[in-house]
């Protein structure tokens, strides 16, 4: 079994819940997509559009198909950027983040309440996921906007 299939084999861990999903760094030009949820505990909050890996999917894979779910767009994954694990009150996620880039112009939000286009200086104004607040430092740190 190959690192990166070991990674998506789901566990349990000291009786916590674990999950495994993939998250898309869409880039146009000097900006990055954010994308507001707008269902569940963290209603409101803001984060990089994905999901979760379905049985026998690559991450790459998983993630074209969630974000053609989400936001009936398609992408190309140029590479990954972090992988973060994160422990939230009732489960551990692990996240793989992807660079990708926008096939074609229009995106539409299916299952979000509201995208923006953020750029270095606003990427901070937007209250983020605490698991995407670790994505936000590298993208920063790499200089992806």
């Amino acid at each position: 079994m190959r690192r990166q299939d070991v990674w998506f084999v789901a566990a349990e861990a000291g009786g916590m819940k674990s999950i495994k999903v993939v998250a898309a760094i869409i880039r146009r030009g000097g900006e990055v997509l954010a994308t507001q949820r707008g269902y569940g505990e963290f209603k409101d909050w803001w984060e990089f559009p994905g999901g979760k890996v379905e049985s026998g999917e690559t991450p790459e894979a998983a993630l074209e198909r969630e974000i053609s779910e989400e936001l009936e767009a398609a992408i190309r994954v140029i590479r990954p950027v972090t992988d973060v694990s994160y422990d939230y009150e009732t489960f551990h996620l692990d996240m793989r983040c992807f660079l990708c880039e926008l096939v074609g112009d229009g995106l539409t939000l299916l299952e979000h309440e509201s995208a923006a286009w953020l750029d270095a200086a606003t990427l901070g104004s937007v209250k983020w996921l605490p698991a995407d607040i670790q994505v936000v430092e590298t993208i920063r740190e790499q200089g992806i906007v």
